[in-house]
């Protein structure tokens, strides 16, 4: 009988490190041969861009990807076809799932552990969530012992802060990443709280996701009767909050409807997913980047700024923003160079006027309305109700007054100095202005 694959699974909240993770994790493989599925919340698959440009995996062959749902629950046929593929398709060692940011790990996990074509030919490794130390610590810093919802009458007005602890609750590994934006004593008491919801729990301090390989793949720490203990828990808990006692099984087999309600209904994320052809002027998009409502937990993709000829992408977590130019754009490259590497990347998107030049943003948060299109009212000085447009619509607003007007644009403002970076592997950092 063949030999099954170890499946390690990345979890964690949006921005947390999870990707920064998978590209450490791709780029010091040793003699591994790894496999990775990444999803993504929102219609382009950001992470998936990133890593296949980090790595020497392509997509398509050792990167399979699922966008613009979970893994948790609509995604699940598609997780169970992708990585029977991937085990037909392709001879590898070790396979990582690296889940969206609001994606509950244990429902992703219990797939590859009953009786379906996956859990023949996989066998879970490990659970690893990522943790934002400084957010968590802001979380729940002070309590004993962080609590969540358990009651599923409840689970429309779930705070994320939920998902998070469920995210550190069925981990085998905990990594306590960004610990440079936290005193030792924060970090104490980080690790205390994420001991205090899983005593079993491997916790490891980093920063920039830069975890020892051989302390996270190939562990052997994943105990499947441990979930099912966590998830009998949860049903008891619930069941006493509602005054009563009924046996679910929770999952068995591949039905995953009951008392289960998609991620984006239960904590109230959605996405949309921001274009344009016409680069950023430089001070509007940086003022832009410091007045990011609370409410937009998580942007990124690639931004095309005017007063630079690098391709820069934004990872947006919180209140802090990071551009990073990754390289030229290809239109920029000599004439050889790049007809060269058009006609090696014919999927290449490609405009007769900008060439390759685009901005392409992920907008993840929690007040968004559907699609944009609905209006909220509100009330002016005078007390007299007025209509406002939705999250989105405000959002793609702004973003449209950042755009470069006709006159800027013939201004030719290309090696302009500005506050963004104009060398690859340059950075800059923007931070959210408090309100």
């Amino acid at each position: 009988m063949t030999a099954t694959i170890p499946v390690t699974i990345l979890a964690g909240s949006l921005g947390a490190g999870k990707t920064t993770l998978l590209n450490h994790l791709l780029q010091n493989a040793g003699d591994r041969d790894l496999a990775v599925l990444i999803n993504d919340m929102g219609e382009v698959n950001v992470d998936a861009e990133l890593v296949a440009e980090g790595s020497d995996l392509d997509v398509d062959d050792g990167i399979a990807e699922l966008s613009n749902g979970c893994l948790c629950c609509e995604l699940q046929d598609d997780l169970e076809t992708a990585v029977v593929r991937l085990a037909r398709n392709r001879e590898f060692d070790h396979l990582i799932v690296e889940s969206s940011g609001i994606s509950e790990p244990a429902p992703v996990a219990r797939l590859f552990t009953t009786t379906s074509r996956v859990a023949a030919r996989y066998e879970v490794d490990s659970i690893i969530t990522v943790l934002d130390t400084r957010l968590f610590i802001d979380t729940f810093g002070g309590e004993a012992v962080p609590e969540r919802e358990t009651d599923p009458a409840a689970e429309s007005d779930r705070p994320l802060s939920d998902l998070l602890i469920e995210q550190v609750e069925v981990a085998d590994v905990v990594l306590c990443n960004k610990a440079d934006r936290c005193t030792p004593a924060e970090l104490a008491e980080a690790t205390a709280l994420v001991e205090a919801l899983q005593p079993d729990v491997r916790t490891i301090q980093t920063e920039f996701s830069a975890a020892d390989p051989d302390q996270l793949l190939g562990v052997d720490l994943f105990d499947p009767a441990q979930l099912d203990e966590r998830e009998s828990l949860d049903r008891v808990a619930a069941a006493a909050d509602d005054g009563q006692y009924q046996h679910q099984d929770h999952n068995q087999g591949n039905d995953h409807h009951h008392q289960h309600r998609h991620p984006n209904d239960v904590y109230g994320v959605d996405s949309f997913v921001y274009r344009s052809r016409r680069p950023f002027h430089a001070e509007r998009f940086a003022a832009f980047l410091r007045t990011l409502p609370e409410s937009v937990v998580r942007s990124k993709g690639t931004v095309w700024v005017a007063t630079t000829d690098m391709q820069l992408t934004l990872s947006q977590a919180g209140p802090s923003s990071r551009l990073t130019a990754t390289g030229p754009w290809i239109a920029d490259l000599p004439d050889l160079e790049r007809d060269l590497y058009r006609s090696n990347r014919p999927e290449l998107e490609w405009d007769d006027e900008v060439g390759d030049r685009q901005t392409e943003l992920v907008f993840i948060g929690t007040e968004f309305d559907d699609g944009g299109e609905t209006e909220d009212t509100s009330t002016d000085d005078n007390g007299c109700e007025r209509e406002t447009a939705g999250l989105e619509q405000r959002l793609r607003a702004r973003l449209a007054e950042c755009l470069v007007t006709d006159a800027e644009w013939d201004q030719q403002t290309d090696g302009q100095k500005t506050q963004f970076p104009d060398e690859p592997g340059g950075e800059a950092v923007f931070r959210t202005n408090p309100s």
